[in-house]
């Protein structure tokens, strides 16, 4: 009985912050909206650290990186402008919350993250919880994962130098791809690229973010020990 209580209690509270911190901020997606109404942000934390699931703020999590602040995840997924459905592509999986809500979203989801551990205690949560249509690989992803490319969208969560031309190429024609962008590795804005043919690209700045370095590659230098 006393497991049913918590349960219901962190269903409150995430509906609170699907009404108090995303709503009102201008999401206003159903799809987006339904997607984090219905993933258990505390299930992608450390037991001690599940008080705070739905505080309005990242959380630290293991190998340095974080996991987003539940408005900045409801703005990306949202700025990808799905409708239900496709096949979309995440860099960086971190604790596999977002891609928890991609799989909300999308029919297949691919993940891609630098980190053994993460990569490992995401998929973890993500098969518990029943998240079949998200498929976790460890690897470089800024070099993206080609294999299953095109890809109706792609969102990264992390932030780099520029965007990596090897996910644009991997868009499909009409996709949108959402990455921080900046010159520094602690402050960004958000871009969002829209794949307008085969050649041609259209980018357009979202918001100011911060998140931490994309590492790989087509990225930042790993510093990380």
């Amino acid at each position: 009985m006393a497991e049913e209580s918590e349960q219901q209690a962190y269903a409150r509270r995430r509906q609170m912050m699907v009404e108090r911190q995303i709503a009102v901020r201008g999401i206003t997606s159903a799809v987006v909206l339904n997607a984090m109404g219905k993933v258990p942000r505390e299930a992608f934390l450390p037991p001690n650290m599940r008080a705070y699931a739905y505080e309005d703020a990242p959380l630290p999590i293991s190998e340095h990186q974080s996991i987003s602040q539940p408005y900045i995840v409801a703005y990306m997924v949202d700025a990808l402008q799905l409708t239900g459905g496709g096949r979309l592509l995440e860099v960086g999986t971190g604790s596999g919350y977002a891609a928890a809500v991609l799989g909300e979203v999308g029919d297949e989801v691919v993940t891609l993250e630098r980190y053994q551990s993460l990569a490992d205690s995401a998929h973890q949560v993500l098969n518990a919880l029943g998240y079949d249509n998200v498929e976790v690989i460890h690897t470089d992803g800024t070099l993206g994962w080609s294999e299953k490319a095109p890809y109706d969208a792609i969102v990264v969560t992390a932030g780099g130098p520029e965007v990596p031309e090897s996910l644009k190429q991997q868009l499909a024609i009409g996709g949108r791809l959402v990455i921080p962008v900046g010159s520094v590795e602690t402050q960004q804005t958000l871009i969002r690229v829209t794949r307008v043919s085969e050649s041609e690209f259209c980018e357009e700045p979202l918001i100011e973010v911060r998140f931490v370095p994309l590492v790989g590659g087509a990225g930042w230098e790993d510093r990380h020990d």
